[in-house]
């Protein structure tokens, strides 16, 4: 296994204003009991950009991206230190609402995960819990949602059809359909892709390029090329700390660090 400079990192500050920047992390830490997951990231995210988080499993990518809607609350023994800074509010502090945070800062998961209901009922479902009653304004935003998605043309006329009828991809994009149904800034994926085929990963990676018009992205991806297609800013983790984050071109032609480019390169470990 070869050996990097721990210490050797490049991570670009986006040069732009704190009303470009829809989150950043300054000084993450997370433990998972006494084992130290996340150790001191401070990125920025810039708005209707897909970033991509990469890096060798094991690296903390995923344990990151849950990190910045509280997913990893949910897990015993967690602790979170440093700020996860969002429209002027640190989203680590006791005094938010995770629940309410979690309706502007969304979540797709790795595998389709979609409620044993109808379609309908999947966008619907979260909205009814928020208070949302009215048939005519779910109807619009059943409709605009799965429109966004990409989803709309193939299920239209079966909205009432189950959910679990759908094949993989189409699940995967009736997920991120019921994400933003929330209407939230910020959408975050865990390798929305890694268990569809070829032609639903194609289509997933199209709804999200098109999907960055109105929404901040952050996507965890195994898949290099999938990287390199479809986001404007690529972070590389390894051990728990981001070696390097720059624009992904730079990313994936010029890296500055030994072990990015090693990694991108297929020569990594």
């Amino acid at each position: 296994m070869k050996e990097y400079n721990l210490d050797d990192t490049h991570i670009v500050q986006l040069n732009e204003t704190e009303q470009n920047i829809a989150l950043a992390t300054d000084d993450l830490h997370v433990w998972y009991g006494s084992n130290e997951a996340i150790k001191g990231v401070s990125l920025q995210f810039e708005k209707n950009k897909i970033t991509s988080l990469i890096g060798p499993s094991g690296c903390g990518k995923s344990t990151y991206l849950r990190s910045l809607n509280r997913m990893n609350d949910e897990i015993d023994g967690t602790s979170i230190t440093g700020k996860i800074l969002y429209k002027n509010t640190d989203l680590n502090s006791k005094a938010v609402d995770v629940f309410e945070m979690r309706k502007h800062v969304g979540m797709v998961f790795q595998r389709p995960n979609p409620f044993s209901k109808s379609i309908y009922e999947n966008i619907t479902f979260a909205l009814k819990r928020h208070g949302k009653k009215d048939k005519k304004e779910l109807d619009e935003i059943v409709e605009t949602s799965l429109k966004q998605a990409a989803l709309w043309d193939q299920v239209k006329d079966n909205l009432n059809k189950s959910a679990l009828a759908l094949s993989g991809g189409q699940q995967q994009r009736l997920c991120i359909a019921r994400a933003i149904a929330m209407k939230p800034d910020i959408l975050l994926l865990d390798e929305p892709a890694s268990a569809l085929d070829p032609i639903s990963t194609s289509k997933v990676e199209e709804t999200l390029i098109n999907l960055k018009e109105d929404y901040t992205i952050v996507i965890v991806t195994h898949n290099m090329q999938q990287a390199s297609r479809i986001s404007d800013y690529t972070a590389f983790f390894y051990m728990g700390k981001v070696f390097e984050y720059d624009k992904t071109r730079k990313i994936f032609t010029r890296p500055k660090i030994q072990a990015t480019d090693d990694y991108v390169s297929g020569h990594f470990g």
